[in-house]
């Protein structure tokens, strides 16, 4: 017959029991509270210390958009109510090379160092770029007052064509940082470090200049008190056409289809079916040759300078063709008469027309 037990020992294991249960409950409870609780937000730790964001101490007490809480400075959100001055940073770029520049579009690839140097421990930079996209971002030095990258995007500038086929065209690589204002980061242009490559080119175009600018831009419209700029450096690249190439591809035939329907005023009366035929042939080559020109440029508002040449062109093509149909609606005796005084003022009056099309 097994044994009882002692009261004593019951007591006491039940008081164990329950102990070691009240303490597993309190640390349940404790652990459980803890994870209740949140821990000091990260919010609320950004707000005494530097890293917050400008936008996360701006107020909106009537709900919209918040309001810079510095009313002395700028009204956007995005500004630094502190007044702190901001950090200068010296743009300096290294043009490697430019291909495939498409004058009907406007775009064009390009290959860059690009340097970003300051006295004081820059912020941190996002780099964007309006008139392009970059491709691939190689970051090659990462330092707290300098910062070297090498960039490969695709970029694009219109093109200015009023002047073409002795056209000059700016290729552009506009930089900004559109995270951060002038309130808090200044570009300027490093001079020294704003160049060519050696041995750049640009295939079809020759070199005339290179410039670096450091701006502002502002965009009002975005939202409400939205006053705030954005610091914008860009790089322009001037190119101009060879003049000898524009010159045979363009004039050279223009005069050609001049001269060569200029010859039918030397063709007597008497043949006059040679005379009028002569000039339809040489109208037919200057439409074909000015539709050619105009399928290798864009769409204008404004005529370039080889359009005005063949303006030229066509009323010299009709000057001849009206001396043949005057001949034709005179009489027969006066058809000498009007073929020397034809075969004088044509050539006169084209001659003109031309070198007006020409200087205009």
């Amino acid at each position: 017959m097994a044994r009882r037990m002692p009261r004593r020992a019951l007591a006491f294991q039940a008081l164990a029991l329950a102990a070691a249960l009240i303490l597993a409950l309190l640390t349940l409870l404790r652990h459980g509270g803890a994870a209740a609780e949140p821990m000091p937000p990260a919010r609320d730790e950004a707000a005494s210390g530097p890293s917050q964001e400008p936008i996360d101490r701006a107020l909106a007490p009537d709900g919209g958009v918040p309001v810079s809480a510095d009313p002395a400075g700028y009204r956007s959100p995005f500004a630094e109510p502190n007044g702190t001055q901001p950090v200068r940073i010296k743009v300096g770029m290294l043009l490697n090379t430019v291909d495939d520049y498409d004058i009907k579009t406007g775009r064009y690839s390009a290959d860059f160092f690009l340097s970003l140097t300051s006295d004081s421990a820059m912020p941190v930079i996002r780099l964007s770029f309006p008139n392009g996209q970059v491709d691939d971002t190689e970051l090659i030095a990462d330092k707290p007052t300098f910062k070297l990258y090498r960039l490969r995007g695709e970029f694009k500038s219109p093109p200015n064509l009023r002047k073409y086929p002795f056209d000059s065209q700016e290729l552009k690589i506009m930089i900004e940082d559109d995270f951060r204002g002038i309130d808090r980061v200044r570009l300027t242009v490093d001079k020294e470090r704003t160049q060519l490559a050696r041995g750049f080119r640009a295939l079809g175009w020759q070199v005339d200049s290179i410039e670096a600018r450091s701006t502002s831009q502002s965009y009002p419209d975005r939202f409400e008190n939205d006053d705030l700029s954005y610091g914008r450096y860009t790089f322009t690249l001037s190119l101009e056409r060879y003049a000898t190439s524009a010159a045979f591809t363009v004039f050279v035939p223009a005069f050609v289809i001049v001269l060569i329907s200029l010859l039918g005023m030397w063709v007597p009366p008497g043949q006059m079916e040679v005379r009028s035929n002569a000039g339809a042939p040489m109208l037919a080559a200057a439409v074909l040759f000015h539709f050619a020109l105009m399928q290798e440029l864009p769409a204008t508002s404004y005529l370039t300078r080889a359009d005005k040449l063949m303006l030229g062109v066509y009323v010299s093509l009709m000057l001849g063709m009206l001396s043949t149909w005057w001949m034709f609606l005179v009489e027969e005796g006066h058809m000498d008469k009007v073929f020397v005084v034809a075969r004088v003022a044509v050539p006169v009056l084209t001659v003109v027309v031309m070198a007006a099309a020409c200087l205009v």
